[in-house]
């Protein structure tokens, strides 16, 4: 006879119960939002379950496997996501112009994704090699591991997500002790550079969406088109919304792209004001529970990889939210843990698990 009481205790004893009920409840929220986006589909509702049962299995894995060995996949995560980016700039499928899949056979998959996980930590494994005499050498290293897979996504195109990786490799820089002094220069350094970036490195589609956030009537059936439905979506919502499937943007098909990248504006439009303040609370109420995470870390591989994920986290909500709201330029980042889709689902999760990782396992023992 089988004992569920034990079965219970093993399959939960490496999960962290407060941070699995928030994101459980960030993705129930998107299956109702997402069954409105689509109209009702059942087979996208379908899919999408399918992703999360998937993505929860891939956490579940993660958060079991131990701190030590997590540690030693840090550098075989990184070449394998490097090999395989150079495998998309010499045989991936151009899709819209940009060449950011790879087809290997059975799917296609984005490796771009990898390294939103890869990158981090191989970064505190680097640093977590000399953590007790680091120097700016050490920093200068850590920033090259950064900068080759985000000249690779760049060269794709694929700024937004460059952008991203580029987020959470600063956050490691960050929390493995940069002074403010050399912050602060780079930031100088980076806005000295900007008119170059802008005239020999941006793409003109690039270029124009900047244009766009800043004057969206310039153009507004065309780049602008996104901006304005978004927005209009957003104030029509008023204070207490208009009702689950009662959004007119969404439900006459005005609002682009309503079930991945601006599926926050369906919300907002049938929710309101006040469902747009229940959420937020919801996402930092997970993202406080990965701060305490990150505080109570044990070693500095771990608190520079739980510290990376968690600022991420918080970098994909804003730059979304940003987005859809017309303060950011829009460059397709989903809402994490609503929007529909596999990819950016299960690389989440995995980060997500990594987290329990840290959290439920016995201190990691340096080597």
């Amino acid at each position: 006879m089988i004992d569920f009481n034990r079965l219970w205790h093993y399959l939960t004893r490496y999960v962290d119960n407060f941070l699995l009920g928030g994101i459980f409840l960030l993705m129930l929220i998107g299956l109702v939002v997402l069954y409105s986006a689509s109209g009702g589909n059942l087979g996208r509702i379908s899919n999408q379950i399918v992703n999360i049962a998937v993505a929860l299995t891939v956490m579940w894995l993660m958060a079991n496997i131990p701190l030590q060995q997590i540690k030693r996949l840090a550098l075989p995560l990184y070449i394998v996501g490097i090999v395989l980016l150079i495998a998309v700039a010499l045989f991936g499928e151009i899709h819209n112009g940009a060449r950011r899949w790879l087809n290997i056979g059975i799917t296609r998959i984005q490796p771009s994704e990898l390294l939103k996980i890869a990158v981090p930590l191989m970064m505190a494994w680097y640093f977590d090699k000399s953590e007790i005499t680091l120097r700016l050498r050490d920093y200068a290293g850590a920033t090259l591991i950064l900068l080759l897979p985000v000249l690779l996504i760049a060269r794709q195109p694929d700024l937004g997500t460059a952008l991203l990786i580029t987020a959470s490799g600063f956050y490691v820089l960050y929390f493995a002790g940069l002074s403010w002094r050399i912050m602060a220069g780079l930031l100088v350094s980076a806005a000295a550079i900007l008119p170059l970036f802008w005239t020999f490195a941006m793409h003109d589609y690039q270029r124009k969406r900047v244009l766009t956030m800043l004057d969206p009537s310039q153009d507004p059936l065309g780049a602008g088109y996104h901006i304005i439905q978004s927005s209009i979506a957003i104030g029509s919502g008023g204070i207490a919304g208009k009702g689950w499937q009662k959004g007119t943007q969404s439900q006459l098909d005005f609002l682009p792209e309503q079930s991945t990248d601006f599926i926050f504006a369906v919300f907002s439009e049938e929710f309101g004001l006040i469902g747009n303040g229940l959420l937020l609370l919801l996402y930092l109420a997970v993202i406080g529970r990965c701060m305490i995470i990150t505080a109570n870390a044990p070693t500095q591989f771990t608190r520079l990889v739980a510290g990376s994920i968690t600022f991420t986290f918080f970098t994909y909500v804003f730059v979304n939210m940003g987005m859809v709201s017309g303060i950011l330029p829009v460059v397709g980042v989903p809402l994490p843990l609503i929007s529909y889709g596999g990819t950016s689902l299960v690389t989440m999760l995995l980060g997500f698990g990594i987290l329990m990782s840290i959290q439920t396992h016995p201190k990691l023992v340096k080597t």
